[in-house]
């Protein structure tokens, strides 16, 4: 892919404290403060229609997940668009020494996978939307399995949190954290020289049709795949490429075709 012509003026260049008045606790306006401190220094930003965030109200963002470090790059991004990165993260995080005092201190939000409601994220997601606040979640639930980088199949927490809470659902997708830091496992970045980071927000996955309906399994998968079909197509516009026919399922290592479920 091409090198994008970026802005001339740089969309990082202020401090966050002057394009970003959410309130939030301390330690996560301190710990996404040094580190974009940092971001600007490793990184060239391709950053597109941040006005499509919203800059007030409760927002689920959902987010494709393409490397260790892309957390960092879309925190960057969404607090400099005036909303601070609330996660929804898996559990093993928490249990990680420094990362897991860290994400505690910026009230990042636990996930149990193994009980039913996520040990109490729901409910705490929820909360936090009730709030007027944001939460951001990678419907992935992990770094794509996809062998080129594309979005696979996703989980249903992000769908049932919206129909729960009626927040609006808001793709922001991502591509080149992965030429820093590629893979699953932890290796050492690629820091220098700095490579180009590319996101975008996308228009609200409209879901409109389906607001008030109860959360059946069927219900679920619906919105999941809009969800993932609005990602795809927005990493496609960041690759400059067409996304592949198929999605990939993590299950069968294979990319899958289904029968369109809006047949249903």
């Amino acid at each position: 892919m091409s090198e994008p012509r970026l802005a001339v003026a740089d969309p990082a260049a202020l401090p966050i404290r002057a394009v970003n008045s959410e309130p939030a606790e301390v330690g996560l306006r301190v710990t996404v403060t040094a580190l974009a401190a940092i971001m600007r220094r490793i990184t060239r930003r391709d950053w597109r229609d941040r006005q499509k965030v919203p800059r007030t109200g409760p927002a689920i963002f959902v987010v494709n997940h393409i490397s260790n470090i892309d957390p960092l790059v879309y925190g960057h991004y969404i607090a400099c668009a005036g909303r601070w990165p609330r996660f929804l993260a898996k559990a093993s995080i928490f249990r990680t020494p420094v990362v897991g005092w860290v994400a505690r201190a910026c009230g990042q939000i636990k996930v149990d996978r193994d009980r039913a409601d996520g040990g109490g994220a729901m409910a705490e997601a929820a909360a936090a939307l009730a709030a007027g606040g944001s939460v951001s979640i990678y419907p992935e639930g992990t770094i794509t399995f996809d062998p080129d980088g594309w979005p696979m199949n996703g989980r249903t927490g992000a769908a049932r949190l919206a129909l729960e809470t009626g927040a609006p659902l808001i793709p922001v997708a991502q591509w080149g954290a992965q030429d820093i830091l590629g893979g699953k496992k932890l290796t050492f970045p690629r820091f220098f020289p700095p490579r180009t980071v590319h996101v975008i927000t996308g228009d609200p996955v409209d879901i409109d049709d389906l607001r008030g309906e109860p959360p059946t399994a069927g219900t679920l998968l619906l919105i999941t795949d809009r969800i993932m079909d609005s990602l795809t197509a927005l990493v496609g516009d960041l690759r400059q490429e067409l996304p592949p026919r198929g999605r990939w399922d993590p299950r069968l290592r294979r990319r899958v075709v289904r029968r369109h479920r809006e047949e249903r």
